[in-house]
């Protein structure tokens, strides 16, 4: 229900914005920021499972992720966030068994070979990007609480900017975050105040993740005004299209408790045709869209070239 809300929501605040010719965050009191800084999300992990969607040279070992750690530092980004990849028979692979039946499933135990792999993973990245770029690492549903316990002891000595994870419970959250020795981040599937208050209320994050697509604008303004009173900045949950980075980006730039955006570098190769304007990144910053509204509009021509075929 929530997230048929905030599509409707989302949606009337284009018409809104366009019809006052004004941006969206106009109507919420302005912004703060003109320049959103973004971190590289799935940083690698798309080139591991779908490299030529994305029209990239596939990663297959460590050594080719050091090479995409490289790329992320020379193109001007700050951070980046990958996930865990575990090598079999000399290759790798995505480690993903809170999404898909496989290694791990459903059990969703951790052993020392899983957390050696996401301990060589984020050294790699870390050897290609040096000492100055941001490394975060998401570990999604994959583990119970004492495998993210243990993961994040052995990613410890790699300094990350934070360790991502989710879990329905606030305690076990705040219980790893207590002992971990890096920042934790979570949220990002939670919808509402309500979800969000047990998590603040248990002290279990560093930064509140907020899916603005999910909850709706207004209601993700709310979350991060709540965020902050218990001292937590707030970074969207964004790996979406180009409308959606528009919209988060609109919510980085109107709240004070800002962190990061996440953002998608890599994707289908035709994903700028959906949009008139693609956004502009520069020297790792999203630029915060001028135009009313959102400041997107839909290329109409370029829905109907990608259209979705049915398969009989």
């Amino acid at each position: 229900m929530r997230q048929a809300i905030a599509a409707i929501e989302n949606a009337l605040l284009d018409i809104k914005g366009k019809a006052l010719g004004v941006p969206v965050y106009q109507l919420f009191g302005g912004k703060l920021r003109d320049r959103i800084p973004v971190y590289w999300s799935h940083c690698g992990s798309y080139r591991m499972r779908n490299a030529e969607l994305v029209g990239t040279p596939p990663v297959r070992t460590y050594d080719d992720m050091t090479k995409v750690g490289q790329e992320v530092k020379a193109r001007g980004f700050s951070a980046l966030k990958t996930n865990i990849a575990i090598e079999i028979d000399g290759q790798i692979t995505a480690y993903r068994p809170g999404f898909v039946v496989g290694r791990g499933f459903p059990e969703r135990n951790w052993d020392e070979f899983i957390a050696r792999s996401a301990a060589k993973t984020v050294e790699a990245f870390r050897k290609g990007c040096g000492p100055d770029v941001g490394i975060m690492l998401d570990l999604n549903f994959h583990f119970r609480t004492e495998g993210f316990r243990r993961i994040a002891e052995a990613i410890g000595p790699t300094r990350l900017t934070w360790l991502e994870l989710d879990a329905h419970d606030p305690k076990s959250i705040a219980l790893i975050r207590r002992d971990a020795p890096c920042p934790i981040a979570s949220g990002e599937t939670l919808l509402e105040r309500r979800d969000f208050r047990p998590y603040f209320e248990a002290y279990a994050f560093d930064t509140a993740i907020v899916d603005v697509i999910w909850n709706g604008f207004y209601e993700s303004l709310k979350i991060a005004a709540m965020a902050e009173v218990y001292e937590v900045n707030v970074a969207p949950h964004n790996f979406y299209g180009h409308l959606a980075s528009a919209i988060s980006a609109h919510f980085c730039a109107a709240v004070p408790n800002f962190r990061i955006m996440e953002i998608d570098i890599d994707s289908v190769t035709w994903r700028d045709d959906f949009v008139k304007t693609p956004p502009v990144i520069e020297n790792g910053d999203f630029m915060l869209p001028k135009g009313p509204g959102w400041g997107v509009e839909v290329n109409e021509a370029g829905l109907q070239k990608h259209a979705v075929k049915q398969r009989r």
